[in-house]
């Protein structure tokens, strides 16, 4: 009877070995991966998501502000008051940095803040908290109106909730809502997203780069 020492012992495989089926195994794994990756529907970044709404507006300087007015321009809304203690001093702040890291340069870019409270948010009242952000109202618009059209164009035409809490205060939405210089809804942005101003940033660029769709020649 043979000891266990006479036995012929398994083959061992060599670690090269065993870091060539390594590699094998993960090359495999990084193309299964990659392979059902494209098989995932992907979603262009700024698909057309809606029309932006028709509106005609007064701005803090008393003018009449027209969606009209915003076409050509790539333009960013959001939804504020002068007496809110909520978010909307910060959503503010966000379209202050905004509107500094535009600079003077980019003509062709807007940006629109609507009041929910226009019933207390008159002209002269948007005036004098858009001097105390900095906004120029060249490029920073504030606008109010009449408020069932304001709810029409917040709630019907940019698909955001607007309601009251129980002191008759408004309750908003705080995206940012980003259009192009054709009228289009191309993006929302969450207000509270630390990385906010950034986003915006590059949907703007993206869109200013963007080339007009051709219109077709009526027949």
């Amino acid at each position: 009877m043979s000891s266990e020492s006479e036995r012929p012992q398994p083959r061992r495989i060599p670690r090269l070995g065993w870091a060539i089926a390594f590699l094998v195994l993960a090359g495999l794994i990084a193309f299964a991966y990659a392979s059902f990756e494209k098989m995932k529907p992907v979603a262009a970044p700024h698909d057309r998501l809606a029309k932006a709404p028709e509106f005609s507006f007064t701005s803090q300087d008393g003018k009449t502000i027209s969606t009209a007015d915003l076409k050509g321009k790539v333009w960013v809304a959001n939804f504020i008051f002068t007496r809110c203690a909520g978010p909307c001093p910060l959503m503010t702040g966000h379209m202050s940095e905004l509107n500094q890291k535009l600079g003077d340069k980019l003509k062709d870019v807007e940006l629109v803040s609507i009041t929910v409270d226009p019933e207390y948010d008159s002209p002269q009242v948007l005036k004098e908290y858009g001097e105390r952000v900095g906004a120029s109202p060249e490029r920073w618009k504030f606008l109010t109106g009449p408020t069932d059209k304001v709810q029409n164009v917040v709630v019907k035409g940019f698909l955001q909730a607007l309601s009251k809490d129980d002191e008759g205060a408004p309750l908003h939405s705080t995206r940012f809502i980003v259009i192009d210089r054709e009228g289009w809804i191309r993006s929302f942005q969450d207000g509270n997203d630390p990385e906010l101003v950034q986003k915006l940033l590059l949907d703007i660029g993206d869109l200013l780069r963007e080339r007009p769709t051709p219109t077709t020649a009526s027949r």
